[in-house]
């Protein structure tokens, strides 16, 4: 089987790209090689690799610049998803779309589901929104995988930020009122490609690691497994505050609670994630070992 990835430099990509499973011949390209948002492009891509399945990893994800760079979020987001549907429906192949839990408000107190209304706070939410509908629109077979909060061992994440800012600091304020659940790259690619193995697979799913936290429990429990596993120096000491999203302005609003149900994921297509304490563990232990 042929697949045809985008988004090859960021940190999901380059995960997708050292997980290959067996039988599969992966084609990656990043923004150089693929503009998605333009569509002759696009096209052009799908024809010349002929690939079963496209995996949409491309995407602007600065969701505070978003709200100032709103064109550009939606070249990516809507533009580009729209397409790549387009490629996909004018040459039979698959499309596996990446989305996040960003389309919704945050206002709801219960796992929100697939079925979901999305009510997005901000240009990046809107413009993930919007590929979504134009995915579902042009390529109803398609797969729009919602994930969250996701982090891996490379790139620039919540994760190494906070490891960065704890070698630095000796305090640290972080905000306690936002629910969601942290989502490690090897969650994510395994689900992937559970779907690329399953073509009966369409519609939208859910996918993150087990459980939820706040910002604050996600940067408390890098801070103890980083020392367990000696990623922080022993006599290394930081105070880690609960903060309010009041006291720590950013210029685009976050939903205050974001869990993912992802049951419909976990019943159709057989992925089992980890508890996200289980999962951030597995990651910081790849990055001691690096």
């Amino acid at each position: 089987m042929k697949i045809l990835l985008t988004g090859k430099n960021g940190q999901l990509g380059q995960e997708l790209q050292q997980r290959i499973p067996e039988g599969i011949q992966l084609v990656a390209l990043g923004r150089d090689e693929l503009d998605i948002t333009n569509c002759p492009q696009a096209l052009e891509a799908v024809a010349e690799h002929k690939p079963t399945v496209v995996i949409n990893a491309a995407a602007y994800t600065a969701v505070d610049k978003a709200e100032s760079e709103k064109e550009q979020a939606y070249a990516a987001n809507a533009t580009g998803a729209e397409n790549l549907a387009l490629a996909c429906r004018e040459f039979g192949a698959r499309l596996i779309h990446i989305s996040t839990d960003f389309v919704f408000d945050g206002r709801q107190s219960t796992p929100y589901r697939p079925q979901d209304t999305v009510r997005p706070l901000g240009v990046y939410g809107e413009s993930k929104a919007a590929g979504e509908a134009a995915v579902q629109d042009l390529l109803p077979q398609a797969v729009i995988l919602r994930t969250a909060w996701v982090y891996s061992a490379h790139g620039a994440n919540f994760s190494n930020t906070m490891l960065r800012l704890m070698s630095e600091r000796d305090h640290l304020g972080v905000v306690a009122d936002q629910i969601g659940t942290p989502t490690s790259t090897h969650t994510l690619t395994q689900a992937i490609y559970k779907l690329v193995g399953k073509p009966e697979a369409a519609g939208t799913y859910h996918c993150t690691d087990a459980g939820a936290a706040s910002w604050y429990d996600f940067a408390v429990a890098i801070y103890e497994e980083a020392k367990q596993l000696d990623l922080l120096p022993a006599e290394k000491q930081v105070q880690i505050k609960p903060i309010t999203t009041a006291d720590y302005p950013t210029p685009a609003a976050r939903p205050a609670y974001s869990v993912l149900d992802k049951s419909r994921l976990i019943s159709e297509v057989g992925v089992e994630p980890k508890h996200w304490r289980q999962a951030l563990r597995e990651v910081l232990k790849e990055k001691s070992t690096a």
